[in-house]
């Protein structure tokens, strides 16, 4: 059986992967959680790999968000046997999130962020729960509003040497409703990184809102990467 480990992205801890966390433990996966600090995407990718190095086998490397930069990155690990990317940044060579997002199509949702703060950022915390977490409980999204993980510039800016995907199989699931990564960005990303694609009708936070789906996703490739390796 597969390893898998779960990267989150910024604003948020890795708290937000329980409910993912519990249907793979349930479905007999070992699972690691990874709390990356967000400060930069070289702390971030050295975080990952230390845990990576702690597992037993071949291993899905999962993020979310900003931490799909992190696991292009440390994908690169031996023990990453496929990536699975949810709602996620998947930048090539030389790219970064801050690249990814600088030309935004006329009309496309924009990430309500704030100007830096001492090198780190935030969300507007009004604009947080609808634009991160249209579909999660109000009171959930309200208190993530309010408990923001600053998100260091160095973290956005952080460029990619050798992506992951490249060389590694990988799946991609895309929020259909995202109104932080647009739906079409992701599906162009998708199609670079050559991922098998599904599309879920969600939002940006579809891990905390649809944790099935995104097990669903992220046992397919355990088991693509099983059979391969078998």
């Amino acid at each position: 059986m597969n390893d898998i480990v779960l990267v989150h992205g910024a604003f948020v801890d890795g708290s937000g992967w329980e409910g993912v966390y519990k249907i793979l433990r349930r479905d007999g996966y070992s699972v690691s959680i990874v709390q990356n600090p967000t400060i930069s995407l070289e702390d971030d990718v050295a975080v990952t790999k230390r845990t990576l190095a702690g597992q037993d086998g071949p291993t899905i490397l999962v993020g979310h968000s900003y931490g799909g930069a992190v696991i292009t990155e440390a994908g690169n690990h031996p023990k990453v046997a496929g990536l699975a990317y949810i709602a996620a940044f998947a930048p090539d060579k030389g790219e970064s999130v801050a690249t990814l997002i600088k030309d935004s199509p006329p009309g496309a949702p924009v990430s309500p962020i704030l100007p830096p703060q001492d090198g780190y950022l935030f969300q507007d915390k009004a604009k947080f729960p609808a634009s991160f977490a249209a579909d999660v409980d109000a009171e959930k999204a309200a208190f993530w509003a309010d408990s923001q993980v600053p998100w260091g510039v160095a973290a956005l800016s952080g460029t990619i040497s050798e992506p992951a995907w490249r060389t590694k199989p990988s799946w991609y699931l895309i929020a259909t409703n995202d109104r932080m990564i647009p739906p079409d960005a992701q599906r162009a990303m998708a199609k670079r990184a050559g991922a098998t694609v599904v599309e879920v009708k969600g939002s940006h936070a579809v891990n905390v809102s649809q944790p099935s789906a995104v097990a669903v996703l992220i046992e397919q490739a355990a088991r693509k990467v099983k059979a391969a390796t078998a």
